[in-house]
């Protein structure tokens, strides 16, 4: 089997070329020519695009048997219309190209889609079927994140297309330029900041029990339109207090935990970001709130309907995965932006 895959050189879409090859299937990597050395080394076949180009999109999935578009722009400094154009445009031309092709087609998409208000600290338990609540005006990455699963969602319908949309949380792991980065930065200091009691689950995921999942749709193929949480590690899971700790340790330094009260770790996430605040005010507001809930509250989403409709389980558990990301780290890159 031959699959598509964009977004090759980044953190899911990496770890989807490995899993894939793992598995025995040829890759075919739709890349910008800065990437094509990086896909290739993971074994994929680069084919040099953007995702907002139609007609390297024919050219890339010309004979495929299948569809990955894990492409999206995340950073928090482009416009509007540039995460429309990328992560909703983009995603247009993946469902067309799966209409031509005639193949199933898997999106990564991300919680973020039910609106970030204190989702999971509010209802507790947040499955598939939970409605979506009010996004922000500014919050362009969430937005076009939805109306992307609209534009396959209405595809999925006209033209009968096996489409399946996976919703990641937080998602760490080798390669990551977003998170992990940060919490090195910070481990890398011996500190364990402990923001409340630090025995909630962080609502994130490894990169590789997310490729899994994917893995898994294409194999299964799910009939039209499907959404799955693929927010989980495999057991044992971790503490907030556990998952800094294993970090620091990984790194071969002595963890100290430092007790944070959450009003004083929100002024600090809001001093952090002051020069980003200050240039876009609207955007920024409500931070600091944001960053400490994520720390604070338990993993809210459930994957329950993965497990029971694909027979998925995280092979990966949490403190294995943390390891192979320091390692990883360690050996090829440092804490970046």
């Amino acid at each position: 089997m031959t699959v598509l895959v964009t977004g090759a050189s980044g953190l899911v879409g990496s770890h989807v070329v490995e899993a894939l090859r793992a598995a025995g299937e040829h890759v075919r990597a739709l890349v910008r020519e800065p990437s094509r050395t990086v896909v290739a080394q993971l074994g994929a076949e680069p084919v040099t695009g953007d995702v907002t180009d139609p007609d390297a999109w024919r050219r890339s999935a010309a004979g495929v048997d299948a569809i990955v578009h894990a492409a999206a722009l995340v950073t928090q400094r482009a416009p509007l219309e540039r995460y429309l154009a990328v992560n909703v445009g983009g995603t247009r031309l993946a469902a067309e190209a799966a209409r031509l092709a005639r193949v199933p087609l898997v999106h990564v998409s991300s919680v973020a889609v039910y609106g970030r208000t204190g989702v999971g600290l509010v209802h507790g338990r947040v499955d598939e079927d939970f409605p979506f609540q009010e996004i922000s005006p500014r919050d362009f990455y969430a937005r076009s994140k939805r109306m992307a699963e609209e534009v396959l969602r209405e595809a999925a319908g006209r033209h009968r297309l096996a489409i399946t949309v996976v919703r990641p949380n937080v998602i760490y792991g080798e390669r990551d330029r977003h998170f992990t980065p940060r919490a090195l930065r910070v481990a890398r200091l011996g500190l364990v900041p402990v923001i409340g009691p630090g025995t909630n689950r962080l609502s994130c995921v490894y990169a590789g029990n997310v490729a899994s999942a994917i893995v898994t749709a294409l194999a299964a193929q799910p009939p039209r339109f499907r959404a799955y949480h693929t927010t989980d590690d495999a057991p044992p899971w971790l503490t907030q207090q556990q998952f800094a700790t294993a970090l620091v340790e990984g790194l071969d330094r002595r963890p100290r935990v430092v007790h944070v009260p959450r009003a004083v770790a929100r002024a600090a996430v809001a001093l952090a970001t002051a020069g980003q605040r200050l240039l876009r005010p609207r955007r920024y507001a409500g931070l600091g709130r944001a960053a400490v809930a994520f720390a604070t509250a338990d993993n809210p989403y459930t994957t329950e309907r993965l497990r029971r409709e694909l027979a998925w389980e995280p092979r990966i558990p949490t403190p294995e995965a943390i390891a192979r990301t320091v390692r990883w780290f360690a050996a090829n890159d440092s804490p970046g932006p």
